[in-house]
């Protein structure tokens, strides 16, 4: 459904929610969110053109989250680095279709609406108040007892 660049840009973003005030480089962004590093600085220059993070040049530079992650929705991210499609026309160019959609292109048009609304009515504060292990976080493996690893949570 969303492209690479979106992916990315969604998982800095969620993880720099975790970093309020604490910047972060594109070398350390990209080790944690598991992005090429090279990618993902373009990434960060869409999103920073945009006005959702800001980068800070020097010693303790880096990128942090410009806007308030309560005001920021993951379609204002979706759509910062590669605008969420809706199907407005035939795919397929046929001329009978341009005057609506038929039947199986309305019906998939509607799914994406309902995707669309989803995305704008979920914040990144509430991506990372619900509970689980956000793909961003990266694990570290402690033992157990018996032996086996298990995985540690490093969420804030």
């Amino acid at each position: 459904m969303f492209s690479q660049t979106a992916e990315y840009a969604l998982r800095a973003v969620v993880f720099l929610g975790n970093q309020i005030g604490h910047p972060c480089t594109t070398a350390e962004l990209a080790g944690e969110i598991a992005a090429p590093p090279d990618y993902l600085a373009k990434v960060m220059q869409g999103l920073s053109r945009v006005g959702i993070v800001q980068s800070q040049r020097g010693l303790h530079g880096g990128f942090k989250l410009a806007l308030d992650p309560g005001e920021l929705t993951i379609l204002d991210v979706v759509n910062a680095v590669d605008a969420f499609h809706r199907v407005d026309s035939c795919p397929l160019g046929r001329p009978g279709h341009n005057s609506g959609l038929c039947p199986l292109h309305r019906r998939i048009d509607n799914v994406m609406a309902v995707a669309e609304k989803t995305l704008h009515d979920t914040t990144i504060q509430e991506v990372l108040q619900e509970p689980g292990l956000l793909c961003t976080l990266p694990c570290v493996v402690e033992s157990t007892s018996l032996g086996k690893e298990k995985p540690k949570s490093r969420r804030k």
